[in-house]
């Protein structure tokens, strides 16, 4: 289930990496802008994230304890939820545009070119989180290639709509940034098309109908029970980074791009650990429908020392090639130093930090949402950003790289021994009502 979800991952990062690639060729204002609207378009992904999660937890565990119908239910429940909180999100967004950029810093001659865009992306968004869900209804399922094959091929007709938008071709007027807006809806368009044919009348994984009041209360509850706190635990993440990249940023501009390699390399690094953390909750949930904890506690095991070991490789991997993959992003001595340095260090850390994200991610997917979101607040802002913080306080940058891996151990620890307990004691619970009945 996981080797198709890393397939689709390096196909959204290198469309997405060339996406960026041809809006630069438009000038630094352009790139700017862009650059602006990456916090405000990763949150309202992120809700839709939440939303997959919670999605794919419940369908999930229907379809393990075989009740079909109602994960069909669920299904359209799921979508219908979807569009409207889209539809909510994009007119917020529209009429919030100028305070939020305002707020954000951005100058009156980046504002056009940031309205120009997000006017168009806000629209799109519409087209984003019905496929979003729809991909995790099929996980539910346990088919992890066909929203891969959706994500890929979204990516490309993005990329082949891309400079044909932008640049304009024949009868096609340039339209810049508006037209890398533009690709994106059309892509997400087609992507929402053809997975709203293949639930509803190829594979019959959902109702081909509108719910009634009643039923959309009845199959959005526990979506937003579960998807609600995960959409949280979410848009934590790049709060912490906020916070620790300005501690780096006190050493100068070299240590903030340093940092910034680091973080885009540390993505490509954990590409199979995120896969992982997509494909192992519709396992975990469908055997908790079916009362099977036993192998979700065997399968959460394998996954823990799989990550682990897999990591290791990449970190040798990682540390021998420093020096070269330093050359790759710079010219600049003092820039290529830290960046070894941050490749020497930081991943070492990177199993731990995979045991920390599937351990999320399967709180999640035993629909335990809160303790989800109070893991991940354990991680970022009571170990992570604290540590960070003393580590750069005591040993400068050398102290900061080494507090995010003692950081990650300590919570790795405490991710594990948690989730092992909570289902083991789940398992003895199960055993007792079995005993009784």
């Amino acid at each position: 289930m996981t080797l198709p979800m890393i397939v689709g991952m390096i196909m959204l990062m290198t469309f997405g990496l060339v996406d960026t690639f041809y809006i630069s060729m438009l000038g630094t204002e352009e790139l700017a802008a862009i650059s602006f609207t990456f916090p405000v378009t990763f949150t309202v992904i992120s809700l839709n994230i939440g939303l997959g999660i919670g999605t794919s937890a419940v369908i999930a565990r229907l379809l393990g304890a075989n009740l079909h119908e109602q994960a069909k239910e669920t299904a359209t429940g799921a979508l219908m939820l979807a569009f409207v909180l889209a539809i909510v999100l994009a007119a917020i967004g529209v009429v919030s545009i100028e305070p939020i950029f305002r707020a954000m810093g951005a100058s009156d001659e980046l504002m056009v070119h940031i309205k120009a865009y997000m006017h168009v992306w806000y629209a799109a968004g519409v087209f984003l989180a019905m496929p979003m869900v729809g991909n995790s209804v099929l996980r539910a399922a346990g088919d992890t290639k066909t929203p891969s094959y959706i994500m890929a091929f979204g990516g490309l007709v993005n990329v082949i709509l891309d400079p044909l938008l932008i640049f304009g071709w024949g009868p096609i007027p340039a339209l810049g940034i508006q037209g890398a807006a533009i690709a994106t809806l059309i892509s997400w368009a087609i992507g929402l098309f053809y997975i709203i044919y293949l639930l509803a009348i190829k594979r019959q994984l959902m109702q081909a109908r509108l719910l009634s009041w009643p039923e959309l209360r009845r199959s959005c509850g526990g979506i937003l029970k579960i998807g609600l706190p995960a959409a949280g635990a979410n848009m934590l993440t790049p709060v912490a980074t906020g916070f620790v990249t300005s501690i780096v940023a006190t050493y100068g501009s070299v240590a903030v791009a340093a940092w910034g390699v680091g973080g885009r390399l540390e993505s490509i690094a954990s590409i199979v650990v995120l896969s992982l953390s997509m494909s192992l909750p519709p396992f975990i949930s469908q055997n908790l429908g079916a009362n099977k904890l036993d192998r979700v506690l065997q399968a959460f095991i394998i996954c823990i020392k799989f990550v682990i070991v897999w990591q290791l490789l990449i970190y040798v991997v990682v540390a021998f090639g420093a020096n070269f993959i330093a050359s790759i992003f710079t010219d600049d001595p003092q820039v290529a130093n830290i960046i070894q340095l941050f490749l020497l260090v930081v991943p070492l850390g990177y199993g731990l930090q995979g045991v920390i994200i599937l351990t999320n991610s399967s709180f999640n997917a035993m629909h335990l949402p809160m303790s989800a979101l109070t893991l991940s607040i354990l991680r970022l802002f009571v170990v992570f950003v604290p540590f960070a913080y003393i580590g750069s306080y005591l040993y400068a940058l050398n102290g900061l790289f080494i507090a995010a891996v003692v950081a990650n151990l300590l919570v790795a620890i405490v991710a594990f021994i948690w989730f092992r307990s909570v289902l083991r004691r789940q398992v003895t619970l199960l055993n007792l009502s079995e005993k009784v009945s």
